[in-house]
């Protein structure tokens, strides 16, 4: 309403200053309708400035969070760096593990994002603040500006299990190839840990079930496994 304002205060005094003879009345016009325009193009540029009639309002959005990988293995967030400097970040992620299509953070500098380590259910919590007008008599005069609800900041914060892997999408892709390279020495290394756990658990326990061998054998399986993806993302991570 404001530039409303603005534009029949312009018109007025011009008018006014024009067509108006007598001097009296073209003072007293040009006056009221100069100190229209001029407390219309105050407020206008407080508003634009320094978002005159305006708070800050932050909501917090909370949505679950799966992994962006498809391997079964291992929980993986990923980002891509922005820049050289690595002072930006885009987080790629999922928030069901039956979703198909990854997601992404905003590449804005009014975004920011935090990793924390939670011991509860994976989730991503998003606080956005904007500019609102706090009131409606704001809105009314100002909101032809078209600048309700403006982006201030978003700061979203994943919270993941320590068994979740943060990587970069050139580690993520380095370590899918090393995995590649080293599937079948892997699986033959693998082959002689579990034998020599089984053997070693049967020296202290000969009577031992095959039940519970069947049981020390994936025990055993599923160390050696964790062990060597540890082995190697720290190969990824070193080298990357």
């Amino acid at each position: 309403m404001i530039l409303v304002l603005l534009v029949f205060s312009t018109i007025a005094l011009f008018l006014s200053f024009i067509y108006v003879h007598r001097n009296s009345l073209r003072l007293t016009l040009t006056v009221i309708f100069g100190l229209l325009l001029l407390t219309s193009l105050v407020f206008i540029s407080k508003n634009d400035g320094q978002h005159y009639g305006m708070v800050q309002t932050t909501t917090t959005k909370t949505t679950t969070l799966a992994s962006a990988g498809s391997s079964k293995q291992m929980d993986l967030l990923l980002y891509q760096s922005v820049g050289t400097a690595d002072k930006h970040r885009v987080y790629i992620y999922k928030n069901t593990a039956s979703q198909k299509k990854v997601q992404h953070t905003k590449a804005d500098t009014k975004v920011a994002n935090h990793v924390k380590t939670t011991t509860g259910t994976p989730k991503l919590v998003t606080k956005t603040t904007r500019w609102t007008y706090q009131s409606n008599a704001s809105k009314f005069w100002f909101g032809l500006a078209d600048n309700d609800s403006q982006l201030v900041k978003r700061t979203n914060y994943f919270y993941v299990n320590k068994n979740w892997v943060v990587l970069s999408t050139t580690q993520a892709k380095a370590f899918s190839k090393l995995m590649k390279q080293q599937q079948t020495t892997l699986k033959a290394r693998a082959k002689v840990y579990v034998q020599n756990q089984v053997k070693a658990a049967m020296v202290k326990n000969p009577t031992m079930s095959q039940a519970q061998i069947a049981k020390i054998s994936k025990a055993a399986a599923a160390q050696y496994q964790a062990n060597a993806i540890q082995s190697m993302l720290a190969t990824v991570k070193q080298n990357q």
